[in-house]
């Protein structure tokens, strides 16, 4: 495993060294930290051995004051580690922020939406470990030796009964790890899969309802939730029954402590500060321990999210930067191109070649399933080909920056999905202070500006990602709109008219009409012979093949005679 996703694993590692200057402080004030925690043992050895016998108040001051300077300079110590660790945490997920969130759309748009939030979950989940007290014990592990030695120095036969309860915890920590490995991925995953099956039934609420599917989908949900609840309380409980074994196995070995110190003392082989400083070292030595072990489903969810960002990362590795390209020219070349579609193993399209020039619009047609919306997604450049090339401007689509490629590809996809926001928001592509002329032209472009400016707030009218209030056409429109935003030299309409009205027709054609006027290349997926009203050219595609490519009456002509020899031929065999 670790050398399938050693990329990703050196990316991680390289993103937590960048804090290796802090860890190392962190290392320094754990060191004066722990050094500080024999405040305790001293002063219980010193007011038992030399107070008490000496029966000094002025002692008790002296030494009390001392103790209260040094337990303010070991909280001191603690609190000061704990932010430097915080802010270690947050510089590791700063740094991959970026990186997981583009790895995470990579992913989703290959077809693994199911794990759309995973990557940044996990991210969380690692940087959640970081800054938890669980890695400022293992800071304080180390100490341990140390203390157990103290111990061993007031005597051998408590040095032994520390050092043997260090090792049974040791040993209880090692099965706690493995016996609850499993029990946790498991509640991890069935709480995922609940949660998303909750977030499917969510996004189409408004479907669940009107069907009258409310009742079988939560059954359905609530199936999901007990085993995943199941899960999860059986998780706690086996953690649970760890954490409290430790707990009880560390205050009996304190207790054994101190019986064995008293009979020590009564053998006069023992001071009686010896035996409190030993109980009390005791302690320090196995907290760390027992904070590990109580600790440790955040730890399995953080090493879990580890290894998942290991393999996330390798899969989709950093992007080489490229050159930048000069705006392109409004030519479309696809040469021989093969559409395998992510998850898949057969071709959708197979050896598909067209060209697309400045001015002209194609209509894409075909029967359901003949690979309209697969060639859409392979033009915007999303789903690469696995053979052949698409290029635009004379470039191949992925000589240019995903982002840059984006500015000069306007898209609308067959099903218009708004975002959080106001409508302006939605043209202008989530751009932060977009400006308002491009948005209007962009409304304007696809013939939504007066249907904009009637709703109540005009462009500053809030929609969601379900659209609101707006209706299918109205989606549709600033989905156009939207497509058109940043003046791109390309234009791909998967289906544009499909929840349009007579007026959205009217609308649609008029934008396409315009957009060949300004030189643009366009391309429209559709079923419905309105779509391509404006079209000049029309590419059929059948089967996942190119089946004929010319002007718009010529193809349609050879549709139409096909169709017409077809129903003649079957009406020869009837007869």
């Amino acid at each position: 495993m670790a050398h399938q996703h050693a990329a990703g694993l050196a990316e991680l590692r390289a993103a937590r060294s960048e804090s290796r200057k802090l860890y190392w402080a962190v290392g320094v004030f754990s060191f004066f930290a722990n050094l500080l925690m024999l405040t305790g043992p001293i002063y219980m050895l010193n007011v038992y051995d030399r107070v008490l016998g000496s029966r000094s108040i002025e002692t008790l001051i002296a030494l009390s004051a001392i103790v209260a300077f040094l337990y303010g300079m070991m909280g001191l110590m603690d609190y000061v580690r704990g932010r430097v660790m915080g802010r270690a945490g947050a510089r590791f997920q700063s740094r991959l922020d970026k990186r997981v969130f583009d790895a995470v759309m990579q992913m989703a748009s290959r077809g693994a939406a199911p794990a759309r939030n995973t990557g940044l979950n996990n991210l969380e989940a690692v940087q959640r470990v970081m800054t938890s007290p669980v890695l400022m014990a293992l800071f304080d592990m180390p100490w341990t030796p140390l203390f157990l030695a103290g111990i061993f120095i007031f005597h051998p036969w408590l040095g032994m009964l520390a050092l043997g309860g260090g090792v049974l915890l040791i040993l209880v920590t090692l099965i706690n790890q493995w016996t609850t490995r499993r029990p946790v991925t498991e509640s991890n995953s069935k709480s995922a899969r609940a949660t998303h099956i909750a977030r499917q039934l969510s996004d189409d609420a408004e479907m669940v309802q009107a069907m009258g599917m409310t009742k079988a989908a939560y059954t359905r949900w609530m199936g999901a939730r007990q085993e995943a609840l199941s899960a999860t309380i059986s998780s706690s409980d086996l953690t649970g029954t760890f954490t409290a074994m430790t707990k009880s196995l560390r205050l009996f070995l304190q207790s054994a402590m101190l019986g064995l110190g008293a009979y020590l003392v009564l053998q006069n082989e023992l001071t009686a500060g010896a035996m409190i400083a030993g109980s009390i070292l005791l302690g320090r030595a196995l907290a760390p321990v027992e904070q590990a072990i109580g600790q440790w489903a955040m730890v399995q969810r953080g090493q879990q999210g580890w290894a998942s960002l290991a393999e996330l990362l390798t899969v989709v590795p950093v992007a080489q930067p490229r050159t930048a390209l000069p705006r392109p020219d409004a030519v479309l070349d696809v040469q021989e191109a093969t559409i395998i579609p992510p998850g898949q193993k057969a071709a959708a399209l197979r050896m598909i070649s067209f060209t697309v020039k400045p001015g002209q619009a194609v209509g894409v047609i075909g029967p359901s399933g003949a690979g309209k919306t697969t060639l859409a997604r392979a033009l915007t450049g999303v789903w690469p080909p696995a053979g052949g090339k698409i290029r635009l401007g004379g470039a191949a689509l992925d000589q240019y920056e995903p982002e840059v490629l984006g500015q000069h590809v306007g898209y609308l996809p067959q099903r218009v999905q708004l975002f959080d926001g106001t409508i302006k928001d939605n043209i202008a592509r989530m751009m932060m202070n977009a400006d308002d002329a491009q948005v209007v032209a962009a409304a304007k472009s696809a013939a939504a500006h007066e249907m904009i400016v009637g709703l109540p707030d005009g462009y500053d009218t809030i929609v969601t990602a379900g659209g609101g209030r707006l209706s299918g056409g109205q989606i549709q429109r600033i989905g156009l709109a939207r497509a058109l935003f940043g003046d791109p030299v390309v234009v791909i309409l998967d289906e544009p008219n499909s929840n349009l009205d007579n007026e959205g027709s009217m609308a649609l054609n008029a934008a396409i009409k315009t957009l060949k006027a300004e030189g643009r290349a366009v391309l429209v997926m559709a079923h419905r012979p309105a779509a391509i009203q404006e079209c000049d050219t029309v590419l059929m595609i059948e089967g996942g093949l190119k089946k004929a490519f010319g002007p718009k009456d010529e193809v349609l002509g050879k549709v139409v005679a096909n169709a017409k020899a077809l129903a003649q031929k079957s009406k020869g065999g009837v007869t």
